[in-house]
């Protein structure tokens, strides 16, 4: 079997990782503030992303020129995403941010790739992304709430769109730096920026939470928030999407509202349509054309820090 498939996998895997927590945090954020589970999510997860570096790769450490850039990517793509995520959803119907957020991000991907790596919009991308679309929205909008255009939701609906933008930058911008270092360092160091940068939003959070009334449901959701949904997903996702193409990979988060769908029949009793069935074949048409193509293999990752003096301890 052609390699790429496991790639694929992985990417399918990952969007459901990432859809099941929605009904994971919903259940989470009667307890916590956003912010703080939040930061508690990828604060708790870098000593565990240097850890798994230092154990895979024997070495932390980067020149200060990629730290700088790293910084900048985790200030942007987790610390400013993740709270603009929290608030697009506060100020918009939840159908609205989903669909604002996840459907135009793959496009602007496939759009802005050629600025940062050397991929092409091809027409099966065009009408599997196409498809695809067509899918998710029917997901997102077969459910009770529909879309609102309303002026009270401007700002969440104004958010929603944005992280859609930035986010597509945010993962191109990954590219460049994956093609020297492993997806495990790159995602290890941006967290690692995104996390400190988040401080400071959490800062009237802590005296909310009654800490000694934690139960076991608690942790769970912070453990399966930290290890699956943060430090797994996030280095399988960003290996399967070098291997891949940014543009092609963007298309696959289209699982993430599917898996939410689901999450939310098996946790919350929520229905589901018949217009959310049509939806997800025609995603998942879609998203199996879109793999169906051949694309040359990029140049492999780094695994140890390297210059033309050598390898950097």
């Amino acid at each position: 079997m052609d390699s790429k498939w496991k790639y694929y996998a992985g990417l399918v895997a990952v969007s459901v990782i990432w859809g099941a927590n929605f009904g994971v945090s919903r259940s989470a954020m009667e307890t916590f503030d956003p912010a703080l589970f939040a930061f508690l999510r990828f604060g708790l997860a870098v000593p565990c992303f240097f850890l798994l570096l230092k154990w895979k790769e024997g070495s932390v450490g980067l020149p200060w020129k990629a730290v700088l850039q790293l910084a900048g990517i985790g200030l942007v793509g987790v610390t400013g995403l993740e709270i603009a995520v929290m608030y697009s959803i506060k100020y918009t119907t939840l159908a609205n941010a989903s669909l604002l957020n996840v459907a135009p991000w793959p496009i602007f991907a496939a759009l802005f790739a050629p600025l940062f790596v050397k991929e092409s919009f091809t027409r099966r991308l065009a009408v599997g992304g196409a498809a695809a679309i067509v899918g998710v929205t029917f997901i997102i909008l077969g459910g009770k709430e529909g879309f609102d255009l309303s002026s009270d939701h401007m700002i969440g609906n104004l958010l929603a769109f944005g992280v859609s933008v930035v986010g597509a930058l945010f993962n191109l911008s990954c590219m460049s730096l994956m093609k020297r270092y492993s997806s495990l360092r790159v995602s290890a160091w941006f967290i690692l920026f995104g996390s400190l940068f988040m401080i400071p939003f959490t800062l009237g959070g802590w005296g909310k939470v009654d800490w000694s009334g934690l139960g076991a449901g608690h942790y769970a959701a912070i453990a399966y928030n930290v290890i699956v949904c943060t430090v797994v997903a996030f280095v399988v996702w960003n290996a399967s999407m070098f291997k891949i193409g940014a543009a092609r990979a963007n298309f696959f988060r289209y699982v993430v509202p599917a898996a939410a769908v689901i999450a939310g029949l098996l946790f919350f009793d929520e229905s589901i349509s018949g217009w959310q069935i049509v939806g997800a074949v025609c995603m998942a048409a879609g998203l199996v054309w879109i793999s169906m193509e051949k694309r040359r293999e990029p140049a492999p990752v780094l695994t140890r820090m390297e210059t033309r003096e050598g390898v950097v301890p």
